[in-house]
C-alpha cells in the first residue's frame, strides 16, 4: 500500500526534509577521514605540540593530526629518552594542547578552520602489562581527561596488537608505532635504524598487518629504508605515516621544536636528526630578540616613557598623590636608610666568604 501510495501520488506531496551540514564538520579530522586521504592519494601531515601555544601554531597551519609524543620528555622536560616521562605529566600536556587547539579555532578568521585529530603518546610502563585492562584504563585517562581523540602505543608483537584491539574494543582509537620504537631504547640499544635486513623488513610489514588486524586506524613508520616504509605502505589499507622512512608513506610527521630550529643559535647549532629538515630557524630569531631585550633595558631605552608605558593618572590625581608623598618624605627615606645599611651590611658578609664563597 505505501508503495502505491508513493507510486501514483504527485512528487511534489512527497516531502523529504533535508538538513544543512555545518561547514566546521566538513573540516574535522577523523580516522575514517584519513584513510579517505590515502585512498585519494593526498598526503597526510602530523606535527608534534606539547603546549598552548604550539598547538595554536599548529592548528593555524591546518595540519591534519598534532601528536602529543612523550619525546616531550627530552625537548621539553630536558631528560635524554622518552621513559621518565609519567602518564599524568602526558594528561597535563594533552590538556594544553587541546585548550590551544580550541582557541585557536574560537579566534580563527577562516570561515571553515580544520580541527585536527589530536593523538597522545600511551608513555613507557603504561600499556604492556599481561593485563590489558591495565591499558584500558589508562587510554580511558588519556582520552577522559586529556581530551585525545586517540592514542598511540609502540611495537608491533603479538602481545602489542592484543592491547590494540582491547582498546579498540572499548571503544579507544589506537594508532600503532612500529620500526624505532624510542621507549624500548634499552632493548634495542640506542636510537638506530631499523628493518635494514630483509628479514627484519619482512619483520616490519607482518608486523603493520597484525596491527591493522588488531584495529588501529593508522601507524607509524620510524627510522625504516623508504622501500620497506612503502611496501608497507602499500600491504595496508590503512594510512602510513613516516619520520626517516622516505616519501613513499601515507604521510609524514615531524617534531615541531627539530623542524622550526626552535634550538638553533647563529654560533652553534645543536643536534638534529638525519632525517629531519629545518623549516625555519626560530632560534635565532630568539636569540636575537632576548639579546635586544637585554641591550635595552640596560641602555634604558626600554619600555620608554610613552610608546610602552600607557598606563597614566590625570593631573588631578598627580597632584594628590604629590602631596602624599610629601607628608612622610622624612620617615620614607630614614627607612630607606636603613634598609641600604642592611643590605650594604650583608653585602660585605658576601664579600668576607662568610658564607664559604670564594674570595
Amino acid at each position: 500500500m505505501l508503495h502505491q501510495y508513493l507510486v501514483h501520488q504527485p512528487a511534489a506531496t512527497i516531502h523529504i526534509p533535508t538538513y544543512p551540514i555545518p561547514s566546521n564538520f566538513l573540516r574535522t579530522v577523523t580516522t575514517l577521514s584519513l584513510t579517505s586521504q590515502k585512498r585519494r592519494g593526498k598526503k597526510i601531515t602530523m606535527v608534534t605540540a606539547y603546549d598552548f601555544p604550539s598547538a595554536m601554531h599548529v592548528q593555524r597551519a591546518n595540519i591534519d593530526m598534532i601528536l602529543v609524543g612523550d619525546s616531550a620528555a627530552m625537548v621539553e622536560l630536558g631528560y635524554d629518552t622518552t621513559q621518565p616521562i609519567t602518564l599524568d605529566q602526558m594528561i597535563h600536556h594533552c590538556q594544553a594542547v587541546y585548550r590551544g587547539v580550541q582557541a585557536s579555532m574560537n579566534r580563527s578568521h577562516d570561515e571553515n578552520p580544520k580541527k585536527p585529530l589530536l593523538v597522545g603518546d600511551m608513555p613507557f610502563g603504561t600499556y604492556e602489562y599481561n593485563e590489558v585492562d591495565i591499558a584500558l584504563r589508562n587510554a580511558y585517562r588519556m582520552v577522559k581527561e586529556g581530551g585525545v581523540d586517540a592514542v598511540k602505543l609502540e611495537g608491533g608483537s603479538d602481545r602489542r596488537a592484543e592491547a590494540i584491539k582491547h582498546l579498540v574494543d572499548g571503544g579507544v582509537a589506537v594508532m600503532g608505532h612500529i620500526g624505532l620504537t624510542p621507549q624500548a631504547i634499552s632493548v634495542i640499544g640506542g636510537f638506530r635504524a631499523q628493518g635494514r635486513t630483509a628479514a627484519r623488513a619482512r619483520e616490519l610489514v607482518d608486523q603493520a598487518l597484525r596491527l591493522q588486524d588488531a584495529g588501529a586506524f593508522a601507524i607509524v613508520l620510524e627510522c625504516v629504508p623508504a622501500n620497506v616504509a612503502r611496501a608497507v605502505t602499500d600491504t595496508l589499507e590503512i594510512p602510513t605515516i613516516g619520520i626517516g622512512a622516505g616519501n613513499g608513506t601515507s604521510g609524514q610527521v615531524l617534531v615541531y621544536h627539530d623542524m622550526l630550529g626552535m634550538m638553533s643559535h647563529p654560533h652553534h647549532e645543536e643536534f638534529m636528526p638525519k632525517f629531519c629538515k629545518s623549516f625555519a630557524q626560530v632560534g635565532h630569531a630568539i636569540t636575537k630578540g632576548l639579546d635586544d631585550f637585554k641591550k635595552e633595558v640596560e641602555g634604558g631605552t626600554f619600555p620608554g616613557d610613552d610608546e610602552y608605558s600607557p598606563y597614566i593618572m590625570n593631573e588631578h590625581e598627580r597632584t594628590l598623590f604629590d602631596t602624599m608623598l610629601e607628608r612622610d618624605a622624612v620617615e620614607r627615606e630614614r627607612k630607606k636608610q636603613q634598609a641600604e645599611q642592611k643590605l650594604k651590611q650583608a653585602d660585605e658578609y658576601e664579600q668576607l666568604s662568610l658564607y664559604g664563597g670564594k674570595d
